[in-house]
């Protein structure tokens, strides 16, 4: 017998009509702008399945524009998105994907670009009830939902940098609930990703650091 919880009955707190296409939008670009340096200059969304067929009508596109912005899905700011964006000399653009359907029916690639020309390219999935999941940095697979403060780090595929990582979390007292590696092949670019379920005290991304083979690291708490 399955449970749910009144909050999947009642719903997230939001801006919009859908929990789905606006306070699910909004969490996923909100993510997505935490892992790259600010300020953007660009952001460039493809929509896909559902999201693609109404994302004027449910709001989608305004609740993505928020979201990269750094709003929370229930940041009144939302409602006026265009207009900010405007005002930070924010480049955009949204474009729907109506040919490709072997993806799940609330999916939007985010590109972005910071004023340092830095791009990075996320993928999420809007999975209902104001939940999400990322699920691709850069073309590399990865998973994380934002529920969780999560450590990612990119770093070279090399033997003693997983034990590196998990040395230094240790050592700051950090729980581990999750942890996925992710890799583009043998010896190439991977992703750490691992989640706790407390805060993350400052300092981790120069800590980890110190391994050569790290390039980069982003913190997203909860």
């Amino acid at each position: 017998m399955s449970f749910i919880s009144v909050f999947d009955v009642l719903g997230p707190n939001m801006i919009g009509p859908s929990s789905s296409h606006t306070a699910g939008a909004a969490l996923i670009a909100h993510l997505a702008h935490k892992l790259i340096p600010a300020p953007l200059k660009r952001a460039d969304f493809t929509l896909y399945g559902s999201f693609a067929r109404t994302y004027q009508g449910h709001g989608t596109d305004r609740a993505l524009l928020g979201g990269i912005l750094g709003f929370t899905p229930d940041d009144l700011n939302i409602r006026d998105s265009f207009n900010i964006a405007r005002q930070r000399g924010l480049e955009y653009s949204f474009t729907p994907n109506r040919t490709e359907t072997d993806v799940h029916p609330n999916t939007v690639d985010i590109r972005m670009e910071n004023t340092l020309g830095q791009v990075m390219t996320v993928r999420g999935e809007s999975l209902g009830g104001g939940k999400v999941r990322i699920v691709a940095i850069d073309g590399v697979p990865v998973d994380f939902t934002g529920e969780y403060a999560a450590v990612i780090a990119i770093h070279q595929d090399k033997p003693g940098v997983v034990a590196h990582i998990t040395k230094v979390l240790s050592d700051r007292n950090v729980n581990i609930a999750f942890m996925r590696l992710s890799r583009e092949a043998k010896g190439d670019i991977a992703y750490s990703i691992i989640e706790s379920d407390g805060t993350l005290p400052e300092g981790i991304p120069e800590q980890l650091k110190t391994n050569p083979y790290i390039h980069d690291v982003m913190i997203v708490q909860p």
